[in-house]
C-alpha cells in the first residue's frame, strides 16, 4: 500500500469541482464528484433519529437505483428541520444535477451540512451546480473537500495506491468534520472513491467495516449530527474484478482511507488542543471494547483533565463504570503512554510530574488492560477547551 496524491479524484475515471455560489459568506459552498461510468455504491448515514433532507433522499435513491453517477454536496446549510419543502429541496439538487449530465436523478447521492433550520437558497443551488459541472476536472478534489467544510480550519483528503492483480487500484477519499462529533458517524461527511470493481453486497459489507474501525471510532463532544453520512462509489476503471484471494489487501485500503479521514476529523475538532487515542485491550469481545472506549472519551471529566494534563485516573475508572458493560471491575490495570496508573483498579505509584508532562503532549496514548479475554478497539478522541465552550456558545448568533 503507499498512500499518494489526488484525494476523491485519485482512482481513473472520478472528475470533481467545488465552486462558490454563496451560501456561505466567504469560501467554496458546493460540491460535485462524478463518474461517467457507473459505478456500485454503498453508504452508512446517521444513526439520529431527526434525520436531514437530504439523507432521507439519499436513502431512497440507494433503494431504488442500481448504478450511480455523482455525489452533489453542499455546506452552510444543512437542509434539516425543513419538513416537505427540505425533502423537495434535497431531490431537486439531484435533478438538476441530472438535467445538466442526462443520467437519472436516481444514479445520484445528495448530501448538506450546516446551520439546522434553515431552507436552502435553491437559486443559488442551481447556478452552483451549473459552474461545478463547467469546471468538473480531475485536480478538482481539494476544491471539492474546501467546499463541504463548516467550522473546520483545514480540508481533508486521502488516497492510496494498492496493487491487485498485477494492477494498480487506488482507493481516495475526502472528509469535513470538526465538532458535534460521536460515534454511530459525527457531523461528518465522507466521500470515497475506488476504481475496483466488486458487487454491490461486497462494497456495503467492506465499507461498513471500514466505518465501524474509524467513523464510528470517534468522538468529539458526543452529540450525533442529524445529517452524517458517508458513501463510496466504486466505478470498476481499473479493470480489477476482485475476487477472494483480494479482499484483504482492499479492507486494508479502505481501512486506512477511513481512518485517516477520521483522524484528521478529531485533530481538527473545534477549539482542541490534544488528540486522544484510547486503546482497551483484553476485552470479552470487540463491541464491549469500544463502547468503553467510547464511555472515556465522551467524559466531560475525562475531557477537561486531559485539557489541563491532570493525570486524574479515577475519571478514567469512573468512565469505564459507566460504560453500561457487565465486567470484572475488580482488575483493570491503566496506563499513560509507557507509564502505569492503575494496576488491579488501584492506585499505583507514578511520577507525576512525568504523566502531566506526557498528558501535555499534542498527541496522548492511554491504554485500559480489562485482562478478561482478547479483544481489543481503539477509540480516537479530544480534549474539551474553553475555546470549545465559547465557539458552541454563540453558533448561530
Amino acid at each position: 500500500m503507499q498512500q499518494i496524491s489526488g484525494g476523491i479524484t485519485a482512482p481513473k475515471g472520478f472528475l470533481a469541482a467545488g465552486v462558490c455560489c454563496g451560501l456561505k459568506t466567504v469560501g467554496n459552498d458546493l460540491a460535485i464528484i462524478y463518474s461517467q461510468e457507473p459505478c456500485v455504491a454503498a453508504a452508512v448515514f446517521t444513526s439520529n433519529r431527526f434525520q436531514a433532507a437530504p439523507v432521507s433522499v439519499s436513502k431512497q435513491h440507494l433503494a431504488s437505483a442500481s448504478a450511480f453517477h455523482a455525489i452533489v454536496a453542499n455546506s452552510g446549510c444543512a437542509n434539516c428541520a425543513t419538513g416537505e419543502q427540505g425533502i423537495r429541496d434535497a431531490q431537486a439538487m439531484a435533478e438538476i444535477t441530472a438535467a445538466f449530465l442526462n443520467i437519472p436523478e436516481d444514479s445520484i447521492l445528495v448530501a448538506s451540512t450546516g446551520k439546522i433550520g434553515t431552507f436552502l437558497s435553491m437559486d443559488k443551488i442551481k447556478a452552483g451546480i451549473r459552474d461545478a459541472l463547467s469546471t468538473l476536472n480531475k485536480e478538482g478534489g481539494l476544491a471539492a473537500a474546501e467546499a463541504i467544510l463548516t467550522t473546520d480550519s483545514v480540508p481533508k483528503q486521502v488516497a492510496v495506491k494498492l496493487v491487485i492483480q498485477g494492477k494498480q487500484v487506488i482507493i481516495g477519499g475526502i472528509a469535513k468534520g470538526a465538532g458535534m462529533i460521536a460515534p454511530n458517524m459525527a457531523t461528518m461527511l465522507a466521500f470515497l472513491t475506488t476504481d475496483a470493481m466488486l458487487s454491490k453486497e461486497l462494497l456495503d459489507k467492506m465499507f461498513r467495516n471500514a466505518v465501524n474501525s474509524s467513523f464510528n471510532s470517534i468522538t468529539i463532544d458526543g452529540d450525533t449530527s442529524t445529517n452524517d453520512t458517508a458513501t463510496i462509489l466504486a466505478n470498476g476503471a481499473s479493470g480489477v474484478v476482485l475476487n477472494e484471494s483480494d479482499l484483504d489487501v482492499f479492507q486494508a485500503g479502505l481501512n486506512h482511507i477511513c481512518l485517516e479521514l477520521a483522524t484528521m476529523i478529531v485533530r481538527d475538532a473545534e477549539g482542541a488542543t490534544k488528540l486522544l487515542k484510547i486503546h482497551i485491550k483484553n476485552a470479552p469481545n470487540q463491541d464491549m471494547a469500544r463502547t468503553i472506549g467510547l464511555s472515556i472519551a465522551n467524559s466531560t471529566l475525562v475531557k477537561c483533565a486531559l485539557f489541563g494534563a491532570d493525570p486524574n485516573w479515577g475519571r478514567i475508572l469512573c468512565a469505564i463504570g459507566n460504560a453500561g458493560i457487565d465486567i470484572d471491575l475488580g482488575d483493570i490495570d491503566v496506563y499513560v503512554g509507557q507509564m502505569q496508573l492503575v494496576k488491579n483498579s488501584c492506585a499505583w505509584e507514578f511520577d507525576h510530574a512525568e504523566a502531566h508532562r506526557i498528558l501535555s503532549m499534542n498527541e496522548v496514548e492511554l491504554t485500559v488492560d480489562l485482562k478478561q479475554g482478547d479483544h481489543e478497539a481503539v477509540v480516537l478522541g479530544c480534549d474539551i477547551t474553553t475555546e470549545y465552550v465559547g465557539f458552541n456558545a454563540h453558533y448561530s448568533t
